[in-house]
């Protein structure tokens, strides 16, 4: 995401339409809430990043089927303009009109229609540049079918949109939708609103009476301007250029909807030939396991000395939005307490709600129609202040740390030894801390930006702990992907589409895995699931779909929403190295050779509970321990046990395994046979900060015969011209050939 600059964060809320409790849908099951189906819809709004399109952060789901989103933010827009009162010029309407259309270009490249456009949600940054607000409101509601609230504003929806009038479906059950709008609707509302900056009035308000006239007469007017010519000073209409009348003409059309341009044609019109060379064309940035060149576009200013910040220098406006955001709901901040301050959030004595009559059907008469399920169109900002006095002791070196391998000799500030102090706290309490992951991200982000040069480092820093934010990032770095450069490339090209034999158990075995997780329980949830799982089934076809690969697929897709082919990698990375083999049709002799390995495991830790085990016939009888822990533990425990097994080699399940056990041995030893099966049908609360902390001591503890596999998978050969430095203590590509306490982390070496 791009820095947060001058921007600011903004929040605005509304509600979903609330679906009968009574009714299910054609699979037996309750319906999707629409909350949820937005909220899956949402994801994919923060991956569009354009300098004209505020950028979208995040969406949270209340009560009551309440959303609200954080997005970029800036407080002037083209409404001030309006209220200025001056005309303005053509230059400045032609700049203005080719921005606005450079954002809804790109946007009708995503397949997206802004539907909402109005002069108070194009907003204009410090620059005085214009970005589009609220344009994906119509992408995540399906076209306004998930709402009870049109999206857009009568006085600039296009004749169109107006004459096709609301359409609701009247059966949730069915997919009964309206006819989404297309992208040449936006561009009328553009047309209107700079038509207005021109006669400095709001033109809309007063003709949209004389335009529905038209619309329901067999031949109006195909011109708009001689429509509002009646409604605005006749002077100021015949004080405006040719070319913008002739522009204007073009973008207003009622009748000729087809002779109206789309954005993309505008741009290329001639109208624009003295504006378009003062912009640059926009490049996407490049991710990192992108194939193209990462470095291609990095340009240095002439004048270096503009890289040297001074002492007062704005270091939290140069993160990204997401990281600030990210920051701020640490230091403290809440989106429901900042919308109840400014009365955007309402409470309702529950007695108010009653109805005067109640009928026996359920009918009620008296009751008052609840505006809150309307839009309130209000924008809150967010105050970083708080998170600005919790970052005021940072020191300007923070936000840019050294990435050297040995700085033993550099100097340390007085924070470094506290965030030393902080690294020995517990995880939870180190995730929740700003001070300390503002650090850990900074550094990930730098460490993670140089992949695979500084790849040594990110093992080495792993080690301590993982940032929450770049945590599926990270995981990618750690699994050392095959071709990494090309994975886009390699997850489009496999066919995700034809029916295969597995179609039907997979969607069987989706519904139930992490449904308690609103992004993975949505639709939107759903057919990504089935595009990752069927695609790994097609490009392994040695290999068979077996029940659990949706739950070890689940962190990946969660950490990896809005990136399908990284979430494929890093599963089609992580199988082999933990699960070689498990997913053969016949598997028998891999897994009963995985139990006997297990077990000896147990004997070889507690020789005690290993006995009474045995002694009432109580056989760790799991298909494989991974899979197990991914489909019982909820998706939070997954990560903070995953950041220590990608760090470890085929046999860290195995400690994981015990460490379990461990922590449920009284309550072994004092049961029998039907009491043991009764508890791990219900497994009780697991310490994971202590699993992980016993299973990297168990890890260090075995000899490597204990855990030796016969069908485990070979080691690698480690290539030392692959051009990546590496040092004596660094980790080995697998793991087989490294010394057993790499994998300790120095905050932990105390306690071995």
């Amino acid at each position: 995401m791009p820095p947060l600059k001058d921007a600011e964060l903004g929040a605005f809320t509304f509600f979903a339409s609330a679906l009968p409790h009574d009714v299910c849908g054609s699979n037996g099951l309750p319906l999707t809430p629409n909350s949820i189906k937005i909220l899956g819809r949402f994801q994919i709004l923060k991956t569009i990043v354009h300098p004209r399109l505020c950028q979208y952060v995040d969406i949270s789901r209340g009560k009551h089927e309440r959303l609200v989103v954080v997005a970029e933010h800036y407080p002037k827009s083209f409404e001030d303009l309006l209220r200025e009162g001056t005309p303005v010029s053509s230059s400045k309407i032609f700049r203005l009109a080719y921005e606005v259309l450079q954002g809804l270009e790109y946007m009708n490249r995503h397949r997206m229609v802004h539907r909402a456009l109005a002069p108070h949600n194009i907003l204009l940054d410090g620059e005085g540049h214009a970005k589009l607000a609220k344009f994906g409101l119509y992408h995540i509601t399906d076209h306004g079918a998930d709402v009870d609230f049109p999206i857009g504003y009568p006085s600039y929806l296009a004749p169109e949109v107006i004459a096709q009038g609301i359409v609701k479906p009247t059966d949730p059950t069915q997919c009964e939708r309206p006819l989404p709008s297309g992208p040449k609707s936006d561009v009328w509302s553009l047309g209107l609103i700079l038509f207005e900056l021109c006669m400095v009035c709001t033109v809309a308000c007063r003709c949209v009476d004389d335009i529905i006239t038209v619309l329901s007469e067999e031949h109006g007017c195909e011109d708009i301007l001689k429509v509002c010519a009646t409604n605005v000073n006749a002077n100021s209409l015949y004080n405006l250029s040719f070319s913008l009348l002739f522009f204007f003409s073009l973008l207003l059309f009622i009748f000729l909807i087809l002779l109206r341009p789309t954005s993309a044609e505008l741009l290329a019109d001639s109208v624009f030939s003295e504006v378009s060379p003062l912009y640059l064309p926009f490049r996407k940035p490049v991710g990192l396991f992108s194939s193209a060149l990462r470095c291609a576009n990095l340009i240095l200013p002439e004048d270096i000395s503009l890289l040297c910040k001074d002492e007062d220098s704005d270091f939290l406006a140069e993160r990204s939005i997401e990281e600030v955001y990210h920051l701020w709901c640490l230091a403290g901040g809440d989106l429901e307490k900042e919308l109840i301050s400014k009365g955007i959030i309402r409470s309702k004595p529950p007695i108010c709600t009653l109805p005067n009559l109640l009928l026996e059907d359920g009918e009620s008469f008296g009751q008052g129609r609840d505006r809150s399920s309307l839009l309130d169109d209000t924008t809150v900002t967010l105050s970083l202040c708080q998170l600005r006095n919790r970052l005021k002791d940072v020191p300007g070196e923070a936000y840019y740390p050294l990435l050297g391998e040995d700085q033993s000799n550099i100097p340390h500030s007085g924070s470094s030894n506290e965030l030393s102090t902080s690294a020995t706290l517990p995880l939870i309490i180190r995730e929740r801390d700003t001070e300390y992951q503002l650090n850990r991200i900074v550094l990930f982000d730098r460490l993670l930006n140089a992949y695979p040069y500084k790849k040594n480092m990110i093992w080495k820093e792993a080690r301590v702990d993982i940032p929450p934010l770049l945590r599926g990032l990270t995981w990618a770095a750690l699994l050392v992907l095959k071709g990494y450069g090309a994975i886009q490339e390699k997850y489009d090209m496999i066919d995700k589409d034809t029916p295969i034999p597995t179609d039907r158990q997979i969607e069987v075995d989706i519904p139930r895995c992490h449904q308690y997780d609103e992004l993975l329980s949505s639709p939107e949830g759903h057919a990504k699931f089935r595009r990752v799982l069927k695609a790994w089934v097609v490009s392994h076809p040695n290999l068979v779909y077996w029940q659990g690969l949706d739950s070890l697929c689940a962190p990946f897709l969660y950490l990896n929403f809005n990136n399908e082919a990284l979430a494929y990698a890093c599963m089609s990375a992580f199988i082999p190295k933990y699960l070689y083999n498990f997913f053969l049709k016949d598997n028998s002799h891999v897994i009963q050779e995985y139990l006997k390995v297990f077990s000896q495991m147990i004997a070889f830790h507690d020789p005690e509970l290993s006995n009474h085990l045995n002694e009432i016939g109580f056989i760790p009888d799991v298909k494989n321990i991974l899979i197990c822990l991914a489909d019982v533990f909820p998706l939070h425990k997954i990560f903070h046990l995953w950041d220590t097994l990608l760090l470890g080699n085929a046999s860290f399940p195995f400690c994981i395994g015990v460490a379990i056990l461990q922590q449920l041995r009284v309550r072994l030893l004092a049961n029998g046979f039907n009491e043991c099966i009764l508890l791990f049908s219900d497994l009780p609360e697991i310490d994971i900060e202590r699993c992980v902390r016993e299973s990297v001591n168990l890890f260090c503890w075995t000899p490597k015969s204990a855990t030796y596999r016969q069908h485990a998978q070979v080691p690698k050969q480690i290539s030392e011209s692959n051009g990546v430095s590496r040092t004596s203590a660094s980790f080995s590509v697998d793991f087989q050939e490294s010394p057993k306490t790499d994998l300790v982390s120095p905050v932990w070496t105390s306690s071995l």
